[in-house]
């Protein structure tokens, strides 16, 4: 009798434990949910990390587009008309005609584009430089000349009062710079008739600036995830402010 006691509880321990198959089961399943949970981990973080790149790329846009309409509506200001006018508010200085706010040059190939913009400003007017300072000096009758181009995947700008180019934002593969001008004079006012690049403007075309067009291209963050383009451009069109309104 104790020999079939013994047996019953054997088979009953050995029908309550897990066979090698079933072990192996088992760590497959569990092996498979982990490696979803691992994927779904990744994922968020994937999703996270391209929501962070996005974010800075449109806050490196939004300031470099700042400055630069800063800088260039401003182009041709004077202070105290009274005393100043283009002429002797923005004196002839190399490459700068007398009386020119503006200057340039074309490459159509990156990186890109120069924009040079001259005004005259006063102490502490407010008017913004393109290093983002402004004129805090007893210096009330100085010609600033500001200038953007992009240098080794960075926007920058150069102040002749500071000529060590100053960088602004990171990540900008190409500038394309179209001046606004008028050509047809039949109608005296300063509506832009057509834009043009550096190298198609003529002598007496820059002293007919009205608007600036800018297009900035950055480096995608995104760029290896299929579909993504390389590059991504950023545009905006700047109003001259010296030339804007009704036509006196």
């Amino acid at each position: 009798m104790s020999t079939r006691r013994t047996s019953r509880s054997a088979g009953a321990a050995h029908q309550g434990g897990w066979t090698l198959v079933e072990l192996m089961v088992t760590v497959g399943i569990a092996l498979f949910l982990l490696d979803g949970l691992v994927m779904i981990v990744e994922e968020v973080r994937q999703t996270y990390f391209n929501q962070q790149s996005l974010a800075q790329l449109l806050d490196e846009q939004r300031f470099a587009m700042t400055v630069m309409t800063d800088v260039i509506q401003a182009g041709g200001y004077f202070p105290n008309p009274t005393l100043y006018t283009p002429t002797n508010a923005l004196p002839a200085a190399a490459p700068y005609p007398q009386g020119q706010a503006f200057w340039g040059t074309h490459n159509a190939a990156a990186p890109g584009d120069v924009i040079g913009v001259r005004y005259m400003t006063a102490d502490n007017d407010g008017v913004i430089l393109c290093d983002g300072s402004t004129n805090t000096t007893f210096n009330p009758t100085h010609t600033y000349t500001n200038q953007f181009s992009v240098v080794n995947g960075q926007l920058v700008c150069q102040l002749d009062t500071n000529p060590a180019p100053v960088a602004l934002v990171n990540g900008v593969q190409n500038l394309l710079i179209y001046y606004g001008v008028k050509r047809n004079f039949a109608t005296d006012d300063y509506n832009v008739d057509t834009y043009l690049t550096a190298d198609q403007m003529l002598n007496t075309d820059w002293d007919n600036i009205s608007s600036v067009r800018i297009k900035l291209t950055f480096t995608n963050p995104l760029a290896n995830d299929p579909g993504q383009p390389a590059t991504i451009t950023f545009e905006r069109i700047v109003e001259i402010m010296s030339r804007a309104g009704v036509h006196t």
